[in-house]
């Protein structure tokens, strides 16, 4: 069996290999650590690292130890104070001292919670782990491109489970073959010598001593040649390629009328932003398409859709309306997977609802792959939330979710796009 020594320094990300197995074994702890942190976070630092705690006992070890065995009775005296539900009232002494017998020491330790710090890469891929855009399909091999990961020859440097053994050895045969070549030269030819002195030795004693000591010191040295070094080791390198797979464009409209208060917009704008992330971690080249509207609806950039101050009245179909302009003009469905997100708090003019269900049933379900709208609010459901239902009982690609806090952000979001299982 051979054993390889690495002795190269350690690097910056030294424990990689032991991360990202931490990583997988604790997933379902940092995953609800990381659904945490999107209700504690402002908008600006929604997409940083983040410190993860664990609870100690989450982390023991399993362990082997001799059970007790036998028959065995026990009294368990039970108690005449509590009942299920009491709180038991804090030791006297409070935070500087308690009931217990003894003296101080200063010998011993305990543990809390283990802290891990997850970087904002590995963040992200536990946010947006399992999600994808529903029934994308490949209109067009242009734009849009998934990440594939593809061998790219061999590297000096990896992790210990990419080393590639049969080009380690052949490199450290190439480097043992360099460097004892020309000493295994020198050496035939002074055994060659020292065979034909020998012949005559007492005439030759001084050289063939010589020889001889020539000779034991030029087998040492090619002895000492290491079977394999550091700079024979071989990694399988790889690289992440983009693939062409089809192209898309996610239409984003959000209400921003005057019933939508403030509460209610920053809760839009973590949804928007969640799907914005979720759009350019996951995929490449996805267009976006952001559509602001309270009477009127207006094409805006990603600055003025998220930090616009305007505000109005309620006409949703105005939204709708430019929508399908803006896939008329620039988005054929026959070569775009089209997408759309709409929040809204539900409040529109009353003859307007009508008209959304008549543009979303005659215009709009039959060009979009996936059409999402989150209700945003904490009042009953008004005449568009009616409206949509009737949508979504004829259309399988159409969706809708309420959010009544921030805590229901992200498990909304995490409904709506969660992956199809093929």
């Amino acid at each position: 069996m051979a054993h390889f020594i690495d002795r190269r320094l350690n690097g910056r990300n030294k424990s990689a290999v032991n991360r990202q197995r931490f990583i997988r074994r604790y997933q379902q702890q940092l995953k609800k650590a990381v659904s945490d942190a999107v209700l504690k976070r402002s908008i600006q630092d929604i997409d940083k690292g983040e410190s993860v705690s664990i609870p100690a006992r989450d982390i023991s070890e399993p362990i082997f130890h001799q059970g007790k065995g036998g028959v065995r009775e026990q009294v368990h005296p039970g108690n005449d104070q509590f009942v299920k539900g009491d709180k038991i009232e804090r030791p006297p002494g409070g935070a500087s001292g308690g009931s217990g017998q003894g003296e101080a020491s200063d010998q011993g330790e305990g543990q809390d919670e283990f802290v891990f710090n997850i970087s904002k890469e590995e963040y992200l891929d536990l946010l947006f782990d399992d999600l994808a855009l529903p029934n994308l399909e490949k209109n067009k091999l242009n734009k849009i491109s998934e990440m594939k990961t593809f061998r790219a020859g061999y590297s000096t440097d990896g992790v210990p489970g990419n080393i590639n053994i049969v080009r380690s050895l052949r490199q450290s045969l190439a480097r043992r073959m360099a460097l004892q070549a020309s000493k295994k030269k020198t050496l035939a030819e002074l055994e060659q010598e020292l065979v034909e002195l020998s012949r005559h030795p007492a005439q030759h004693y001084e050289r063939i001593q010589a020889i001889e000591q020539h000779i034991i010191e030029l087998k040492r040295r090619i002895a000492a040649v290491p079977f394999i070094d550091t700079f024979d080791l071989r990694f399988n390198n790889f690289v992440q390629r983009p693939i062409p797979s089809t192209q898309a464009v996610m239409f984003c409209l959000m209400d921003v009328s005057g019933s939508m208060d403030q509460a209610t917009k920053d809760m839009a704008k973590r949804f928007y932003l969640l799907l914005y992330l979720f759009l350019t971690r996951t995929y490449k080249n996805v267009e976006v398409v952001y559509i602001r509207h309270h009477t009127q609806a207006k094409e805006v950039d990603e600055q003025e859709f998220f930090y616009s101050q305007e505000t109005g009245g309620t006409i949703v179909s105005s939204a709708l309306k430019l929508m399908k302009k803006v896939i008329d003009e620039r988005y054929p469905p026959e070569q775009w997977n089209i997408y759309a997100a709409q929040a809204s708090d539900g409040d529109n003019w009353a003859d307007d609802s009508p008209q959304c269900k008549t543009l979303m049933e005659d215009d709009i379900m039959s060009l979009v792959r996936y059409y999402a709208y989150i209700e945003i609010t904490t009042r009953a459901h008004q005449s568009l939330w009616q409206e949509y239902q009737a949508i979504a009982r004829r259309f399988p690609n159409f969706a809708m979710e309420h959010i009544r806090s921030p805590a229901d952000i992200y498990p909304v979001f995490r409904a709506l796009f969660k992956k199809q299982v093929a």
